[in-house]
């Protein structure tokens, strides 16, 4: 009788405990105002592009997933699409908001160019660099009211060369 009655206690307990997880980190506010829709121009290489951006909380508003969809002004049939995912990571720092960001970067060019990605908030937006085997690219985006500047930059060593340039400005998302 007691080796089942301390079973029991020990099930119950084991229980307990796995749902007591612990929560995930919150997303960054300067994150989380990405939300809603953008659209805008840009310059990828020295190509000028049109761009637009959709992001929406997903994954029961633990995460923040960004749609870009953009072509070449000089050739529509030009075209590329990326799935970038944002969350929370790491604890707050004491007595203030979550700065720490998680990532993933998926795109057109397909499964071998997927990258996690890591990076913290920054007044006004937030950085996330995601790692290449030839450069690390630095992701700088930068929201003031309801335009947003989102630069890409390709880091080696302490060397940073322009990969793409967007400036966008928030407007209706589409039904």
């Amino acid at each position: 009788m007691r080796l089942v009655s301390v079973s029991i206690l020990l099930s119950a307990m084991a229980g307990a405990a796995w749902a007591e997880d612990p929560p995930p980190a919150p997303v960054p506010a300067e994150v989380g105002a990405l939300q809603g829709c953008w659209r805008g121009g840009g310059d990828v290489m020295g190509k000028a592009v049109e761009i637009t951006l959709a992001a929406k909380p997903v994954a029961l508003g633990t995460m923040l997933a960004v749609d870009a969809d953009s072509r070449a002004k000089a050739d529509p049939k030009d075209r590329y699409a990326a799935h970038l995912v944002f969350g929370g990571r790491g604890a707050a720092p004491k007595g203030g908001e979550p700065t720490g960001v998680s990532g993933f970067w998926s795109d057109s060019f397909g499964g071998d160019f997927t990258a996690v990605g890591r990076g913290a908030a920054q007044p006004g937006g937030f950085d996330i660099a995601y790692a290449y085997p030839d450069a690390s690219f630095v992701n700088r985006w930068r929201r003031d009211g309801d335009k947003l500047t989102w630069t890409i930059v390709m880091k080696s060593g302490a060397k940073e060369t322009p990969f793409a340039r967007y400036d966008l400005a928030r407007t209706t998302c589409p039904a």
